[in-house]
Formats: structure tokens, sequence, C-alpha cells
């Protein structure tokens, strides 16, 4: 559902916003500009896309596991 707000803008900002991006695009831009800011998603779709990342994960694996020898290494 999309919902309709008034915003105010400097006149430079919004001739450069309107040669930019055009009138009809202007909601969109604005909206993907600021989705990443309001919404939590940019977090969990890094975190979606690092998971996806089988060698990484690989690396991250090996990782913990050589800390765990560490840890077993460590004096009491």
């Amino acid at each position: 559902m999309h919902r309709k707000m008034t915003i105010t803008l400097d006149e430079a900002v919004y001739e450069g916003l309107y040669r930019t991006v055009g009138k009809r695009r202007m909601s969109q831009f604005i909206e993907d500009l600021l989705r990443p800011h309001v919404l939590d998603t940019a977090l969990d779709e890094g975190y979606r896309a690092m998971a996806a990342d089988e060698e990484r994960e690989a690396e991250a694996l090996e990782w913990s596991n050589a800390l765990i020898g560490d840890v077993s290494d460590a004096a009491r």
C-alpha cells in the first residue's frame, strides 16, 4: 500500500531532482534512497547474501573451529 505525503524542498534541489530522475519517477527515487535508512531490511539482506556465499561460510566455520582449539589450550 502506498501513502501520499507532501514534502518541501529547496527550489534548486527540486530542479536538480527533476532533471536527474524526471517528474514521474521522483517518488520511487526518494523511496529507494530512504528505504535502507528507515527499514531494517538492509541488514537482513546482507546476512542472507553472506550465508549464501558457501566459500565464505566454509572459511568462517574453519576460523571458529580454530578458536575452539585456542580455548582448550588456554591456561585455567
